[in-house]
């Protein structure tokens, strides 16, 4: 699918690329100085994704007539490390420090792992003397000569080290001094992935996020040259940014380190796109594709973030992820008509639809052939004739329900709220849905993913546990909006336009001291 509207191209405009990576197509948008969007393309996501990349930007280059001396800037949303930890495949050997003992022994490093990921990431796993209370002050001392004997025992078995420590997050100087150690003895260009860069307060999930981060640093590499070559390939040297599941972006250098960062971006590229395409700042965003529908929450103009625990490959993490909620429905979900009444999903045709549903002259009959059927969406030489109506209605009856029952499971009031339908399969969804006040189609609706990889807004943030006792409530705040401006300056914001963009604070009671929870989070432009 193109977007054929007549393009215009300025010699004097600098452009920015967009790109996507999907489980059933690659999107790609060009988009001007102003985020105005210039042109979109989709193509089939390839076996190899590279292939499907280059693809794209080959499409978007020649259909749009832009100079790719004037592109300066390429943003990459991909599923490549999804892909890596969910088919237990490229992932590197990973050793484990964890700054915990004797405090920590009773729960063992890799806990609730299945076989196969300890298989794909290594079982060197070490608890060493260490870690910190919650308010920061020593439990135990780490001693450095267990540090350096684990990291003699790694040398020549792993690709990269992952050190966790006791409340990390709240103090960082056994890690920092661990990182040290471990690089004196196995060199200075041996990845260390620290855990309080990575996750929040909780040990265990926040370990297991570290260890998948170090597994990934090979595949996040191969991700970042092979898109650099891609570009280089068509004469476009731009400046190159990784999206992050935050709805924002990193520079390449720190996707590099940090690749655990890039999971689930697809549904926070299009709640952004969705967000800069409506011009809504607070709204539920459906991103219906081929496959599944992806439902979000727009708050203040960027992805609503899960509270709680996120399971990744089958395991327990505590990173950051987006509050989404996935269910089957998608342009090619499979519809079935016997004994037990019609049925629809979750399986799916995926990218065969053009192929096997029943308007194209298939076997299948797909919600894309429902819709069609009862003339909401017109599609050229569509073979409607011998498709039954009524199995059509009661399918479209089935999905209208349990889009709505998704909605109502996201919101967090009963009032109704604006809805913003992007992807290619938003024809599914009826004109009007029980507790939704307004349904809104932007332009370039099929392209949202794309265009929200492109906006290019970069994002810091800090989550740790201040102590009242020590600090007053407007000193913490202003040290945690520091170290978030700060992250986000690091992570290629122009210091000059970063804002705090979010800001959380939480009593914990069942901790002493007057302990407070304090989550902030900063954003700026390129």
């Amino acid at each position: 699918m193109t977007n054929n509207l007549h393009v215009q191209i300025d010699e004097n405009e600098v452009y920015r690329i967009g790109i996507d990576v999907g489980g059933t197509n690659t999107d790609a948008a060009l988009l001007d100085s102003r985020l105005n969007t210039i042109h979109t393309v989709k193509v089939h996501t390839t076996r190899d994704v590279n292939d499907g990349i280059v693809e794209a930007v080959r499409r978007l280059l020649s259909e749009s007539g832009v100079n790719p001396a004037h592109v300066k800037y390429a943003m990459l949303g991909t599923t490549h490390c999804t892909n890596a930890i969910v088919e237990r495949k490229h992932l590197g050997k990973v050793g484990l420090i964890r700054l915990g003992a004797p405090a920590t022994t009773a729960v063992p490093p890799l806990a609730g792992w299945d076989h196969t990921l300890k298989a794909a990431v290594g079982t060197h796993a070490y608890m060493a003397k260490g870690g910190y209370e919650y308010d920061g002050r020593t439990i135990v001392d780490m001693d450095e000569s267990e540090i350096k004997e684990f990291a003699e025992r790694m040398r020549g078995e792993v690709d990269a080290v992952a050190i966790c420590g006791v409340f990390s997050p709240v103090n960082t100087s056994q890690e920092k001094r661990a990182a040290e150690i471990v690089q004196s003895v196995l060199g200075a260009d041996m990845s260390v992935t620290l855990s309080h860069e990575i996750g929040s307060i909780g040990l265990l999930e926040r370990e297991n996020a570290s260890l998948l981060n170090g597994a990934l640093l090979g595949v996040i590499s191969g991700v970042v040259k092979g898109f650099e070559t891609a570009l280089g390939q068509f004469g476009i040297n731009a400046s190159v940014y990784i999206c992050q599941n935050d709805g924002t972006l990193m520079r390449s250098d720190y996707a590099l380190r940090y690749p655990i960062l890039t999971i689930a971006c697809g549904p926070t590229n299009s709640i952004r796109g969705a967000a800069h395409l409506s011009g809504l700042q607070d709204a539920l965003v459906l991103d219906i594709g081929g496959t599944t529908t992806d439902v979000g929450v727009l708050t203040q103009g960027f992805p609503r973030q899960s509270s709680t625990a996120v399971e990744l490959g089958g395991v327990r993490t505590n990173f950051r992820m987006p509050d989404i909620l996935s269910i089957g429905i998608g342009g090619g979900t499979i519809v079935r008509s016997g004994e037990a009444g019609v049925t629809v999903g979750p399986d799916s045709v995926g990218y065969e639809l053009l192929k096997r549903g029943l308007i194209f002259g298939g076997d299948t009959l797909t919600a894309t052939d429902v819709v069609v059927k009862l003339g909401r969406s017109e599609w050229a030489d569509a073979l409607t004739d011998g498709i039954d109506e009524q199995i059509c209605r009661r399918a479209d009856e089935i999905m209208t329900q349990d889009i709505e029952d998704a909605i109502d499971r996201m919101k967090t009031s009963a009032d109704p709220v604006d809805v913003i339908l992007v992807g290619g399969g938003s024809i599914l969804v009826a004109d009007e849905l029980s507790g939704v006040s307004r349904i809104v189609r932007p332009d370039h609706y099929d392209a949202a993913n794309a265009i929200g990889a492109a906006l290019g807004e970069v994002s810091g943030e800090t989550e740790r546990i201040y102590s009242l006792d020590d600090m007053t409530y407007d000193e913490v705040m202003k040290e945690a909006r520091r170290h978030a401006i700060e992250q986000a300056v690091l992570a290629g914001a122009d210091p000059d336009t970063v804002q705090i963009v979010f800001t959380e604070d939480i009593p914990i009671a069942y901790l002493p001291g007057n302990a407070l929870l304090v989550k902030v989070k900063a954003a700026g432009r390129l």
